[in-house]
């Protein structure tokens, strides 16, 4: 549950950032609570670590340009439709992971 808390004191970082919306809405908040969970879990599995291992480091809400989320893979088309969504940079074993998502999934975004 260790996690958790992170997740809430994200988002308290993030909301009192110069970018980021005074008092978002709570529609946001859960979407971008949810972000954080499927992301969380999807790294512990990438990683076979527990989730209390990961570190949730950074949650910023992002407008994303297409529906790639900012993560476009080969061969694939995407919607070219503003996309609202969250960016969600956590840590694990010294090495930063950054999650992309919209309001239905996250995308993995290995270093360029």
């Amino acid at each position: 549950m260790k996690w958790i808390r992170l997740i809430g004191l994200a988002f308290l970082v993030t909301a009192c950032g110069a970018s980021a919306p005074a008092s978002p809405t709570p529609t946001l908040a859960a979407e971008g609570e949810a972000s954080v969970r499927l992301a969380v879990s999807d790294l512990a599995g990438r990683l076979s670590v527990s989730q209390a291992d990961i570190v949730v480091k950074k949650v910023e809400a992002v407008e994303w340009p297409s529906a790639a989320l900012g993560c476009p893979q080969p061969g694939m088309m995407y919607a070219q439709v503003i996309t609202p969504g969250y960016r969600v940079t956590l840590l694990s074993g010294g090495k930063e992971h950054v999650y992309h998502s919209d309001k239905n999934r996250v995308v993995y975004c290995p270093p360029k």
